[in-house]
């Protein structure tokens, strides 16, 4: 059986203060296009004053269950969980599932990778017990296929949100567990809302892992109501992909070369990946380089703003 590669460090995007700590200034003056997260988020309602002081009750998770049911076409035979965040079940999903033997395709997002090999796991290339993809991939934005060869798929839909019509959930297989993520698409990574799809055996498993309360209660309330609203929903895909275009636009007069990517992000082969960065983390442009690529580098989408800020750094390269 062959070991997979050992390229992995955990890196990953944001980092401001480390960045501020390098580069100077103060972190309102610093652009992060280092994430996948949506710059201009779902506004979060207004709470009244007991779902900040009482424990969230029954009444607050199944509002949002209702929600995510209706917004992800999730079918009656599979529960779902959430959670604070969806690197809960990151964490949580090695120490519940039966098996030794897991994969994960490269280059692909860190954490399931790390998390399956601290539980005792063993990494393969061959059929696994566990696949575990990333749909779309972060970071090149490949799209998974269906496997019914192995005990358990699990596809990781953190970005799934911009291209809706690719998710799995509608027609999950009973070997399936889908990952829904709130800091992306819905641009409030520090809500820490996530979310796990799959049969309501393990779903019963996971929650009883969980324990009492996983979710706070302003996060079941702001989850709820952007799941009840497929208008902003419609107009934010929109827009992105407006301002994706620009962004490319603008990488490709400047010499970089188009990888992949979503409309969350795009992932560009430049010539110099580290002078890219550090040129722009210079003028408080913070991107996303990886350890395993001299040659790749990763923008978030910015906004208008952002995106002329960008420009003009650029242009002094």
């Amino acid at each position: 059986m062959k070991q997979g590669p050992s390229y992995l460090n955990r890196d990953h995007g944001g980092g401001i203060d480390a960045a501020i700590a390098a580069f100077g200034g103060v972190r309102k003056d610093w652009i992060d296009l280092s994430t996948g997260i949506n710059p201009i988020p779902y506004p979060v309602p207004d709470f009244s004053s007991d779902v900040l002081t009482q424990l969230p009750d029954t009444g607050l998770y199944q509002s949002l269950e209702t929600a995510a049911r209706a917004f992800w076409n999730i079918p009656e035979n599979m529960g779902v969980v959430p959670a604070s965040g969806a690197s809960a079940f990151i964490s949580l999903l090695p120490r519940i599932l039966q098996g030794t033997t897991a994969r994960t395709s490269h280059p692909t997002y860190n954490e399931h990778r790390a998390s399956f090999e601290a539980a005792g796991w063993q990494m393969t290339d061959d059929t696994p017990d566990v696949d575990i993809s990333v749909h779309p991939n972060n970071p090149d934005g490949r799209l998974a296929m269906p496997n019914t060869q192995c005990k358990w798929q699990i596809i990781d839909e953190s970005f799934c949100d911009i291209c809706p019509d690719a998710s799995f959930v509608p027609n999950m297989t009973n070997n399936m567990i889908v990952l829904k993520s709130f800091g992306k698409f819905w641009g409030l990574a520090g809500l820490r809302l996530g979310f796990v799809i799959a049969p309501h055996a393990l779903c019963l498993k996971l929650q009883n892992a969980l324990g009492p309360w996983a979710v706070s209660g302003p996060a079941l309330v702001s989850g709820a109501q952007a799941l009840s609203d497929p208008d902003w929903a419609k107009m934010t895909r929109q827009r992105l992909a407006t301002d994706c275009k620009e962004l490319t636009t603008l990488m490709r007069q400047m010499g970089a070369q188009t990888v992949g990517g979503t409309d969350l992000f795009q992932l560009y082969a430049v010539d110099d990946a580290q002078d890219w960065q550090t040129h722009l983390a210079r003028h408080h442009i913070w991107t996303r380089i990886f350890p395993y690529s001299k040659t790749y580098l990763r923008l978030g989408i910015p906004t208008s703003a952002q995106l002329n800020r960008l420009k003009a750094a650029l242009n002094v390269r």
